[in-house]
């Protein structure tokens, strides 16, 4: 008495159809599970065990085995519960054999036998359409998940007694509908209207969101620097179809999906005690980090000298390429990890060197060992450095309202569809450059020219510094609506070098 269904396992972003064949055999009563089960998916023989008995079905006075294909790859979760009960009751004829044909089945069990939530519902959807599969059986608390696959015919199970109605043509389950509320416009919490003051550091932002570049504010506490960071997401472009269905999967995969599709770019501000694993991704089974889930979104580091070295340092390969890459002895996982980093600090241990109103308390040894802490390899990956003063009591208590974000994100648009235009790629912006793409696509004039050979001679530039100020310079010029790059441009891009690069 065999019976066989398909299942999905995820690993790192992308779900896997696994087969899940149950044997009933002559012999002592047990339950085995082969096919290298976490111990999630070992646990599964008791949680299957009481939802069956539970709600109402036999469990067979039989040896059980249960084999989970391909043998060479990890199986984890709880989410084999759901199929491995049901491959019990065909393997004893209360299902009909081909039931589930063309069909992935995944939920998590509880012991009255209702079928809970499980994570990355949306990469099994994904790899269902991949794999020709028409029919996904999933908790009913995910089938919006799944929904955002289209041509794929979801049934929302709450429990097994309607799966195994709906299996034996007694109640049909009512595939599942996509409501309006799972593809809203995003509402943002923070909005440039609210901050006061600090024009210069807003311009800054504007720059990082139609490019793409990284931005470092420092300053003393209170200053606004978190406020600031926080107002990002509100000025960068809406995401696409494509761009939200990639968050979306991320999200999925790390259980962190409420509902449908991400409509906001995502914002992570990781506390500083974060490990390196913990930001990049790994583990034994590699997970997603925060450098991930802010993909098309802003990585918020506030108080960066506080990071770990090691944190900091793995921070060198997705500012660069875009992408994590984690090799482990099964194989080697690509993450994706195209954000903004907005990174924040103070100018020394006690946070007010640079304030005009409070004495710093710190010795020159102390500045020197704070600073210290970040290397100058991982600064010289910043794009735009902007120091940010403490705001006078004035401009606090003054009753005029700043110009709101949303005529910020129009110029950040405009900006964006000009790149676009320029890279033809949509997905291309001027931080995302390489020398190659420099060389092709930006030319500078004599004049230029000659102002940036000055700045590298006299300020000593890096080679990645100087194609830096060149990107920045021309995302200044798009939102000047400029063909070319001007000096006032460059002028302008070379303001926002770290000092020590400038005198």
């Amino acid at each position: 008495m065999l019976a066989v269904l398909t299942s999905a396992t995820v690993y790192g972003l992308n779900a896997i159809p696994v087969i899940v064949e149950v044997d009933l055999a002559h012999g002592l009563p047990g339950m085995t599970i082969v096919g290298l089960p976490d111990k999630a998916v070992e646990e599964a023989k008791e949680r299957v065990r009481s939802a069956l008995t539970n709600s109402g079905f036999p469990m067979p006075a039989r040896r059980i085995t249960i084999n989970l294909a391909p043998a060479d790859v990890k199986k984890e979760g709880a989410g084999f519960d759901l199929p491995i009960a049901l491959g019990i009751l065909i393997a004893q004829g209360i299902i009909p054999k081909d039931s589930f044909k063309d069909s992935i089945v995944i939920g998590e069990l509880a012991l009255t036998g209702e079928v809970r939530h499980i994570p990355g519902v949306l990469p099994i959807a994904l790899a269902a359409h991949t794999h020709s599969i028409t029919h996904l059986f999933v908790p009913a608390c995910d089938s919006i998940e799944a929904l955002l696959v289209k041509k794929i015919v979801v049934f929302p199970v709450t429990d097994i007694r309607g799966i195994v109605a709906h299996a034996n043509n007694e109640e049909q389950i009512t595939p599942a509908s996509l409501p309006k509320s799972a593809l809203q416009e995003p509402a943002y919490e923070h909005d440039f209207a609210y901050v006061r003051g600090q024009e210069h550091a807003k311009r800054a932002l504007e720059i990082a969101a139609a490019g793409g570049h990284n931005i470092i504010f420092s300053g003393p506490p209170g200053s606004g620097k978190t406020l600031l960071a926080r107002c990002l997401p509100s000025i960068l472009p809406p995401m696409g179809d494509e761009e939200r269905l990639q968050v979306s999967t991320i999200y999925s995969a790390a259980g962190l999906l409420q509902g449908g599709l991400m409509s906001e770019r995502p914002f992570r501000s990781p506390h500083h005690t974060t490990s390196s694993v913990a930001l990049v991704g790994g583990g034994s089974i590699p997970k997603p980090g925060e450098v991930t889930l802010a993909h098309h979104g802003v990585l918020f580091m506030d108080e960066l000298p506080e990071f770990p070295r090691s944190a900091l340092e793995a921070l060198r390969q997705p500012l660069e390429d875009g992408v994590v890459t984690i090799a482990r002895a099964q194989g080697t996982l690509r993450f994706p990890a195209r954000f903004t980093l907005v990174a924040a600090q103070n100018p020394c241990p006690c946070g007010y060197a640079t304030d005009t109103t409070r004495p710093c308390i710190c010795t020159p040894h102390q500045i020197l060992q704070y600073k210290k802490k970040t290397s100058g390899p991982l600064l010289d990956r910043i794009d735009l450095h902007v120091e940010v003063p403490r705001v006078p009591s004035e401009t606090l208590a003054g009753e005029n309202v700043a110009p709101p974000s949303s005529e910020a994100r129009k110029r950040v648009i405009a900006a964006r569809k000009k790149q676009e235009k320029r890279y033809k790629k949509s997905s291309l912006t001027n931080a995302a450059l390489g020398a190659r793409h420099i060389k092709t696509y930006i030319h500078l004039s004599d004049d230029v020219q000659l102002l940036l050979k000055q700045a590298v001679d006299h300020h000593g530039l890096s080679a990645r510094a100087y194609h830096r100020v060149i990107k920045v310079s021309r995302t200044i010029a798009d939102l000047e609506g400029s063909q070319e790059i001007t000096s006032t441009h460059l002028g302008e891009a070379l303001q926002y070098r770290p000092v020590k690069d400038m005198y």
